[in-house]
């Protein structure tokens, strides 16, 4: 009976584990094979072949409107920082009114605040802006025919360059000082404006 018994459980594990019997290795259907990735990266699209534009420059002249708005906003930017006692910006704001006026030929007021200017930069130990208002100042200064003034501004202007070692803005005073030598014999601007008012307008910024 056990031998009946042994040969019965034998053939059903036998029948259970060897499915093989019924589908060989031979006979088996093997999937299709992967294809491989396809590289989609923008490095394999050809280069783009762009336009070479030459762009001209373009300047944009200031109406006398948009002059007056600036002259404006910036000498209320001065008069703010006068007022609560930021000299060192409110000196840099004297300058560019300054430049502005010697743009446009008003040489009397480019003056005046180049003085002024000068006078907070020498107060605050700011040498570089005060060798720069020199500069300016000479420039009006020879602009008016007075050539013997322009030269001790820049005299001046070496001098300090020279005692505190700043050797771009000696560069730069020895190449004005060149300019101003090439170009003193120049006739005085025909078209200089000079302002009647322009003390009692602008003096109400130190305040």
């Amino acid at each position: 009976m056990r031998y009946f018994l042994l040969i019965i459980l034998c053939a059903v594990g036998f029948d259970a584990s060897a499915q093989w019997y019924y589908k060989p290795f031979n006979k088996r259907t093997r999937s299709p094979q992967m294809a491989y990735a396809q590289s989609h990266s923008i490095k394999r699209l050809p280069a783009p072949a762009l336009a070479k534009v030459k762009i001209r420059p373009f300047t944009i002249e200031h109406t006398p409107y948009v002059l007056a708005m600036i002259e404006e906003s910036v000498m209320k930017t001065a008069q703010h920082n006068m007022r609560f006692h930021v000299y060192n910006a409110a000196s840099y704001n004297f300058s560019d009114l300054a430049q502005m006026y010697m743009k446009q030929n008003r040489l009397a007021e480019a003056k005046w605040f180049l003085l002024q200017s000068i006078t907070i930069s020498r107060q605050q130990n700011d040498d570089r802006h005060t060798i720069a208002n020199l500069l300016d100042l000479a420039t009006v200064k020879a602009d008016y025919g007075d050539y013997t003034q322009a030269k001790q501004d820049l005299a001046e202007a070496r001098q300090l360059a020279v005692a505190r070692g700043l050797t771009f803005d000696l560069a730069t005073v020895e190449k004005k000082t060149r300019y101003l030598q090439d170009n003193k014999f120049n006739t005085l601007h025909t078209e200089t404006h000079f302002a009647e008012t322009a003390d009692a307008g602008t003096k109400t910024v130190n305040k």
